[in-house]
């Protein structure tokens, strides 16, 4: 099944082409032409996610954005054509989950809510709500990470990172796909940054961090989950080095 999606964009050839993409992955879309009607509609409906348009009458997509992540953790998707620094500062400080500028291509429209639904653990017919790579298992839903039974407590960009390699076992990402697809428009998360977190997340999932299992360091490209990263059934608890057994 698709998932509930409310559009608040009071530009009718935009809102109806949005609709029809939208409609054509499955999804129940509800328009709006301004902020107010938008907000009592999510209100009373509790979509799964909302795209909504900054430019919006009556009341503005900021203040809508703003007043709906005071009361819920619904994914929003902000539309605009502004595009500067300050801008999606603004659009963070307020609470939107992803920003995309105008003009956008629809096929981008359309990927960006399938990942915001995924991160959401809002997941349609086929969908997966638990990845299991070997013994490793990332529950997005429950946002949890168990490796061989045992649970790994790890941070939001942590987990983020995992959950993009784990996706697609065996494939290499490299820092900006990591970027893009776990942190959504927090573009100001840097590539450096991306091997800080890598490091951490090896000290709690993997045996010996030194020689990660699981998150591998593909050279000149970035990172990769191991698919057969987790057939040794005999390891010592996570985050605890092997015992030598000679010199």
């Amino acid at each position: 099944m698709g998932a509930r999606i409310l559009v608040a964009e009071d530009e009718p050839k935009q809102a109806n082409l949005m609709r029809m993409y939208l409609e054509r992955e499955g999804h129940s879309v509800l328009v709006f032409g301004d902020g107010r009607a938008a907000l009592d509609a999510a209100r009373a409906r509790r979509p799964d996610l909302v795209v909504l348009d900054v430019m919006m009458p009556v009341i503005g997509g900021l203040d809508v954005c703003r007043i709906l992540r005071a009361e819920s953790t619904v994914p929003i998707l902000l539309l605009t054509a502004r595009s500067t620094e300050d801008d999606i500062l603004l659009g963070l400080d307020v609470g939107a989950d992803d920003y995309l500028t105008k003009p956008y291509s629809p096929r981008e429209l359309t990927a960006r809510v399938r990942a915001l639904l995924r991160r959401a653990g809002v997941v349609g017919a086929g969908g997966q709500e638990v990845l299991r790579v070997g013994d490793l298992e990332v529950d997005a839903a429950r946002f949890r990470v168990r490796v061989d039974g045992r649970e790994a407590v790890l941070t939001a960009k942590e987990f983020g990172i995992l959950e993009v390699l784990a996706g697609d076992p065996g494939r290499a990402f490299t820092r900006a796909q990591i970027i893009d697809r776990a942190f959504g428009f927090d573009h100001l998360v840097l590539e450096r940054t991306v091997d800080a977190h890598v490091m951490n997340l090896r000290r709690k999932i993997e045996v010996d961090p030194a020689r990660p299992r699981y998150v591998q360091t593909v050279f000149g490209r970035g990172y990769r989950l191991a698919d057969q990263g987790a057939t040794d059934s005999k390891k010592p608890p996570v985050g605890q080095s092997p015992r030598k057994t000679g010199p």
